[in-house]
């Protein structure tokens, strides 16, 4: 009886020690299950915080006036009215105001870059005395807004006769500390064999720094152009204070001169003209989504 009995608790203890890896195997991957739920529910909410405002710009640019007063409101219009467009593009000179964001933007993006690399190159390549300093100085320019600096640099844009032009929207921005730093960060991922390898080839530090450093950063400028040109894209308070003709006003200006039309906020062409100016925006972005990607990705496997 004893053998038996001891054959009896061995056999369920064993059933036991079976049954348990099982519990928790289940468990495990109901508690899977669960994350899973809750991140691709954050994630669809994140889109749609995201996501419903252009909806809700494109829906009303499609719309009468008094469809956009309609409270709640209808997503989608009983008859889409595409001649908000023609009325938004033909309420003032459009075409010199796009042209002008498009010179601003790109021009600006141009400095920047023949800036910002050989300042990160430097700082993350090279030794010399004060480099800590200069580079903390760069980095103390990220604290000081543009609405504080204004004033002294429109009276010095004033004294070079510049106010009204392209080159007051563009010169002040010349460089970016962001840039610097972003793109620093990645020259210093680089490993130092390669740039000592260059360097025994006997090539020149600007060949090492266009031919090599640039391209593996390519990521990251992409990155970085991308912000600066939406930046720069959507500035209203700099044209507001440099230009005060239409020859240099750029697109955010022009979409505010028609805020109020005969005393009443049109909202609908408001809107097609808000739909204007974000469509380059989002074509850019859709164009460097995977450089983007690409950018996190190697930051974080780095």
């Amino acid at each position: 009886m004893s053998m038996n009995d001891a054959g009896r608790r061995s056999a369920i203890g064993q059933a036991a020690g079976v049954r348990r890896p099982l519990a928790v195997r289940r468990i495990r991957a109901v508690l899977e299950a669960m994350l899973f739920a809750a991140n691709r529910a954050c994630m669809l909410l994140l889109v749609c915080a995201f996501a419903l405002p252009f909806a809700w710009m494109l829906s009303t640019s499609l719309k009468t006036l008094p469809e956009t007063m309609i409270f709640p409101p209808e997503w989608i219009p009983a008859e889409p009215v595409w001649s908000n467009y023609a009325v938004a593009w033909n309420s003032g000179p459009f075409l010199t105001y796009l042209l002008n964001s498009f010179i601003v933007s790109v021009g600006i993006l141009i400095l920047q870059m023949l800036t910002i690399i050989p300042a990160a190159y430097a700082f993350a390549r090279f030794r010399f005395p004060g480099k800590g300093l200069l580079f903390g100085l760069v980095m103390a320019t990220l604290m000081i807004p543009a609405q504080l600096i204004f004033l002294p640099v429109y009276l010095m844009l004033s004294d070079w006769k510049l106010l009204n032009t392209h080159l007051a929207l563009i010169l002040p921005f010349a460089s970016s500390a962001f840039g610097i730093f972003l793109l620093r960060q990645s020259f210093m991922q680089t490993a130092e064999e390669l740039i000592e390898a260059a360097r025994l080839d006997n090539a020149p530090e600007w060949k090492i720094m266009l031919r090599i450093m640039a391209p593996l950063a390519r990521p990251v400028l992409v990155t970085f152009a991308l912000f600066s040109f939406i930046t720069h894209w959507n500035d209203y308070f700099w044209p507001l204070v440099m230009t005060t003709n239409e020859s240099a006003r750029t697109l955010p200006l022009g979409i505010a001169k028609i805020r109020e039309t005969e005393g009443t906020a049109t909202w609908n062409v408001l809107m097609a003209a808000n739909v204007m100016l974000a469509v380059p925006v989002l074509l850019a972005f859709f164009a460097a989504q995977r450089q983007i990607i690409r950018a996190f990705v190697y930051s974080g496997v780095k």
